[in-house]
């Protein structure tokens, strides 16, 4: 048996309660793996942390196991469904939430993931094909992925942001003077940085669009790029290497946080 401590997460729980009621029902990797129709090594891969369950990985073994959904109720405290968010973005929302670092870029727009209410409200209501019950869904989303920050092991965040972000008067001076506000809020958690890229930088490699590049324990594996109409998540290695050298050359042009937090604490004063 694989030594697995249950009471590190609750990813591991799952994990050990997989191994354990299989031991206990004298099944094999492989054997599990006929009854659900999945693969011996995938179960194997899933016991020592290695590959992510789905959900119907989870149902099918609570069927096998006979244990009246105990393992998808673990999956959903380990992997909670990605929230109310566009088709386009659904997949990157779920790696959003298992990414041990998340980096963003973001010529245009504060992040989605640190936006107020109010100010995702005005983005998404200014969309042209926008309706009331669109643009509830979709702000009602973006505030539950903010929750990745007090989630059991939040991730590392590194936001690079364009000046001009901060002098864009989306919503109005009052929306703007919360939102900079905010922004300090969550520059001083102990898991964010947030570094500004000033108007004087060309910054060209980042011109073209933002893009948010998730990583497992220090591995980039997966990409967001935002584009026209809808953007789009990306796994191929070239696409990878190619935005994580772009980001690296726009992160050289960018201010230390302690004179990016200044420069946000400017924008407050010019939205008051």
């Amino acid at each position: 048996m694989t030594k697995i401590n249950p009471g590190e997460s609750a990813r591991s729980r799952f994990a050990y309660e997989l191994q354990r009621h299989r031991l206990l029902a004298g099944l094999t990797q492989g054997q599990l793996g006929r009854r659900v129709g999945f693969s011996g090594s995938l179960v194997g891969a899933v016991e020592n942390l290695k590959r992510t369950p789905s959900d119907d990985f989870a149902r099918r073994c609570d069927q096998a196991l006979g244990l009246e959904g105990v393992l998808e109720a673990l999956h959903v405290e380990g992997w909670p469904p990605p929230p109310p968010v566009a088709d386009h973005f659904r997949s990157f929302a779920f790696e959003e939430r298992r990414a041990t670092a998340i980096q963003t870029w973001d010529p245009l727009l504060v992040p989605g993931i640190f936006q107020t209410e109010s100010y995702a409200r005005r983005v998404f209501t200014r969309a042209p094909d926008a309706t009331p019950e669109m643009v509830e869904e979709r702000v009602a989303g973006r505030m539950q992925r903010k929750n990745v920050l007090s989630q059991e092991n939040p991730p590392l965040i590194l936001s690079l942001i364009d000046e001009g972000v901060l002098r864009r008067p989306i919503g109005g001076k009052d929306v703007m003077r919360e939102q900079m506000r905010h922004l300090l809020e969550i520059a001083a958690h102990p898991r964010v940085t947030i570094q500004i890229v000033p108007f004087d930088a060309e910054a060209i490699p980042g011109l073209l669009a933002g893009f948010v590049i998730a990583e497992q324990r220090g591995t980039p594996y997966t990409v967001y790029v935002d584009s026209v109409p809808d953007g789009r998540t990306m796994s191929d290695r070239n696409s990878i290497a190619s935005l994580t050298a772009r980001y690296d050359a726009i992160r050289s042009e960018a201010y230390p946080q302690s004179q990016s937090l200044k420069v946000i604490k400017e924008a407050v004063e010019t939205w008051t």
